[in-house]
């Protein structure tokens, strides 16, 4: 298979030393569109991407201009959204072929979602967020999903903040609350919209160099939608909707 239009950057040592690290592939896309019907016969198609390629453990920034279809991508991504035609692969599993319920079992196990808003329930401690979103999967008992949010929300700087309401927290806090949730049922692949978007820059500076910390030693494929500096910093791959994505030509 073809990759989909090149990088909008020039090819860099570390983009050659990822390709050897792992030639696995965790994420293809072929012949992808998504259209929005608008009413009386009439739709609006927000993607078309015939190829896309990730290898397993690169960590790719996504970049584009408003309206380009970063978030719907992502969400396409997170079989939240269905797309109108093509067939997206994550580890090799046909996404959309699944029936409803397994999907959302497989999204719950296999994919971890950073908001752009931290989208923390404000009744619960940051243990609590963090455990709510790990009574989805079965793959570890109760006790050993306490100990997991536990430790990645150490891992993140929140040891002293378990107990605290998001009320209680700073945004950077919050934002750390939000990725340890991505975070906690230990998913091969990250989908992170804007997490920086909320955030100052010094903060954003230092939650974003948490997370690739803690995305590499646990070797995630990560894809965050950025044009954040601080995102881009460390990336394997640097990809731009305008070129990978046909129907940006044709957007209102």
């Amino acid at each position: 298979m073809r990759h989909a239009a090149s990088d909008c950057s020039p090819r860099r040592p570390e983009d050659d030393s990822q390709a050897m690290r792992s030639t696995r592939l965790a994420i293809v896309l072929k012949d992808v569109t998504k259209t929005f019907a608008l009413g009386h016969g009439e739709g609006l198609q927000v993607l078309n991407i015939p190829a896309l390629e990730l290898t397993a453990g690169s960590y790719t920034v996504l970049k584009g201009p408003s309206g380009s279809g970063k978030t719907t991508l992502l969400n396409l991504l997170a079989g939240i959204t269905t797309p109108s035609s093509g067939q997206i692969y994550l580890d090799a599993t046909d996404l959309f072929a699944l029936p409803e319920a397994r999907r959302d079992r497989f999204r719950a196990e296999h994919i971890g979602y950073v908001f752009q808003t931290f989208n923390l329930l404000a009744s619960l401690t940051a243990l609590e967020n963090i455990l709510l979103a790990m009574m989805f999967t079965a793959k570890l008992s109760k006790q050993q999903q306490r100990q997991r949010a536990i430790t990645v929300l150490s891992k993140l700087g929140l040891s002293a903040r378990l107990s605290h309401r998001p009320h209680q927290l700073s945004r950077g806090e919050q934002q750390r609350v939000a990725i340890a949730r991505a975070l906690a049922n230990d998913p091969p692949l990250i989908l992170a919209d804007e997490p920086c978007a909320s955030l100052d820059p010094k903060t954003a500076q230092v939650v974003m160099a948490e997370f690739q910390v803690i995305c590499r030693e646990e070797q995630k494929t990560v894809l965050v939608v950025s044009h954040e500096e601080t995102a881009v910093r460390g990336a394997d791959r640097l990809l731009d909707m305008t070129a990978i994505n046909r129907a940006v030509g044709s957007l209102p």
